[in-house]
């Protein structure tokens, strides 16, 4: 015999929450298949746990949004970032600035790599780092950096940081609203199982294969076993 198997998906459990609300308003007049609380409770149930999913689908949706255009400031920022501190290297190594100068920007005085910046949170910490120094070295009377000038790194470093702060912020109301969902899937399996369990026991004396086809209307699912021969298969 073939075997039943809640949804395991939240648009499987809406659609058989549907499936059943629908068959039920539909023939509940005449046969009472599925009890009156129950299809009430389904009802208002489908309703939250709808709003619910539709809800976390339009968070991920934003955040997923939001992620392609912040990939734009990544780069621009690191890149931004990187070049100025190459900059300011080679004009230690040119003797134009003291190599002291580069512990302003929290940088090695013997080392002239570039930090690691492959990292978002590297790259709010050097950017950081360097506009600071460069902005310490300049009041202690030090000649600005050009090409790139400062200036032009903090626009890109601020973007970056902005974008950072809102992506953080859509991450965090995906989560919230994927909480809000799994806090209801337990209930909503719970009322999927009631209706499918009044639906098997009412229609319990039918043959086998119409008995299977009546549950399905009201949104069953089964399953055959590898070595189960399914209906079709039997008339071969």
């Amino acid at each position: 015999m073939p075997y039943r198997r809640l949804p395991n998906t939240d648009q499987a459990r809406i659609r058989a929450l549907k499936k059943a609300v629908e068959k039920g308003e539909l023939y509940n007049v005449h046969d009472q298949v599925i009890s009156q609380k129950t299809l009430n409770e389904a009802r208002k149930f489908l309703t939250a746990f709808e709003q619910a999913h539709n809800q976390y689908k339009q968070c991920l949706s934003h955040q997923v949004t939001s992620s392609h255009k912040f990939q734009e400031c990544i780069k621009m920022a690191r890149l931004y970032i990187s070049h100025f501190i190459q900059v300011l290297n080679l004009a230690v190594i040119r003797l134009e600035i003291k190599n002291g100068a580069k512990i302003l920007y929290g940088l090695d005085a013997t080392d002239n790599t570039v930090p690691d910046l492959t990292s978002e949170s590297l790259i709010l910490e050097w950017g950081n780092k360097i506009i600071n120094g460069e902005r310490e070295r300049i009041q202690r009377g030090g000649a600005p950096i050009y090409n790139p000038t400062i200036a032009k790194v903090s626009v890109h470093y601020e973007i970056f940081r902005e974008g950072y702060e809102q992506q953080k912020n859509l991450q965090l109301l995906t989560v919230r609203s994927l909480e809000s969902v799994a806090a209801l899937r337990q209930k909503t399996d719970g009322i999927i199982l009631d209706i499918w369990n009044q639906v098997e026991k009412y229609f319990e004396k039918l043959s086998g294969v119409e008995r299977l086809t009546e549950c399905r209307n009201y949104g069953l699912i089964y399953y055959y076993r590898t070595s189960e021969k399914k209906p079709q298969e039997l008339l071969k």
